[in-house]
């Protein structure tokens, strides 16, 4: 196990500035992931750790060897691709074996590696066929296979999940974070799915526009969002303008406006605009009740998830809550939700892209 990767690095192409000054450190074992939207800067990151890409800036350090000026080959990093990038004229038992035919291991030593690889992906028996001959689920196997069987000082996963199906992209997670803690890896992932980051990471990174946002554990990034970027992408699909008025003895800031008043958690000025940031599923369904913390709408749309109810919820004011119930109230009824003060987030406005 590696003891820390530390970087510093900034890339831009032409006149654009795609990585600015992205500065971590990775502790070994860790598994870090880069959140965030397309075209954010994430996969760029990850290619200039890989070498695949020169930074225009910046130094990369593993412990106490540089790397950045060094060829990919020699850098001693394993690497997941989104479209596996497997030789198709290649077995499986070759694909995998590729890396190390490169690194000139003895023969004897590349089966000997190779089975027990493919045994710890759970790919025993087809060694001889070839990629067109798996499904997607299999292919990314000997995908990643092929990037741990060079026992890789860090590995780096580019989006290796999404061009699987729902099934096999849970599927896949629990086998990633399974080879993660078996293997005593060290981890960086790239992915725009909240859901991904939240699960397999120890830190997740949140990334806009080549800059980033927040680094934090997932309960952090779940609980606390530093700003309504960052809540607003992990899932705080309710942003309420309100005006603080106030705080109480237990800390929690109160905020009000457009006939709602609402009491949350959040760093803001008396006197100063906000928005409220609530999650779908923290609103909850009461029997006619008004008073503080009570929000009272008509239901003008639902959509059934299975066990629960998407609902929204056209306010007074103008303004549309989404709801995620676990019962349907019928469209055009008048409902009224209440949500826990501690699960509302008070952040300063800004503009969300």
């Amino acid at each position: 196990m590696i003891g820390r990767l530390r970087f510093r690095l900034s890339k831009h192409f032409g006149a654009k500035n795609v990585l600015d000054d992205f500065a971590l450190e990775v502790r070994g074992g860790e598994f870090v992931t880069f959140l965030g939207p397309s075209g954010c800067g994430k996969s760029t990151a990850l290619n200039l750790l890989a070498g695949l890409l020169p930074p225009t800036t910046g130094e990369i350090w593993l412990d106490e060897e540089r790397l950045d000026p060094l060829p990919p080959e020699h850098r001693g990093f394993g690497m997941v691709f989104q479209n596996y990038a497997l030789f198709p004229h290649l077995s499986v038992f070759d694909n995998v074996a590729f890396g190390l035919s490169v690194r000139r291991v003895e023969r004897a030593a590349v089966g000997e590696r190779v089975r027990r690889m493919l045994a710890l992906v759970k790919l025993e028996g087809l060694e001889t066929r070839y990629p067109a001959q798996l499904s997607g689920g299999q292919q990314q196997r000997v995908a990643i296979a092929r990037a741990l069987v060079i026992e890789p000082r860090v590995l780096l996963l580019d989006e290796p999940l999404s061009n699987l199906d729902a099934k096999l992209r849970l599927e896949m997670r629990a086998e990633i974070k399974r080879l993660h803690q078996e293997l005593g890896l060290t981890s960086i992932y790239v992915t725009h799915d909240q859901a991904e980051a939240l699960s397999l990471s120890d830190r997740i990174v949140v990334m806009r526009e080549g800059r980033v946002l927040q680094v934090g554990a997932p309960a952090d990034i779940h609980d606390r969002p530093c700003n309504v970027f960052v809540a607003d992408f992990v899932g705080y699909r309710n942003l309420i303008p309100l005006t603080v008025i106030g705080r109480g003895a237990d800390g929690l800031l109160t905020a009000e406006g457009g006939g709602l008043r609402l009491r949350g958690r959040g760093d803001v000025a008396f006197g100063g605009t906000v928005l409220a940031a609530i999650r779908p599923e923290d609103l909850s369904v009461i029997e006619d009740a008004r008073g503080a913390g009570v929000v009272r709408g008509t239901v003008r749309l639902v959509e059934y998830q299975g066990r629960e109810y998407d609902v929204e919820i056209a306010l007074e004011s103008g303004a549309v809550l989404k709801a995620r119930l676990p019962s349907a109230p019928k469209v055009g009824s008048v409902v009224d939700l209440t949500v826990d003060p501690n699960r509302v987030v008070l952040l300063p406005p800004e503009e969300v892209r």
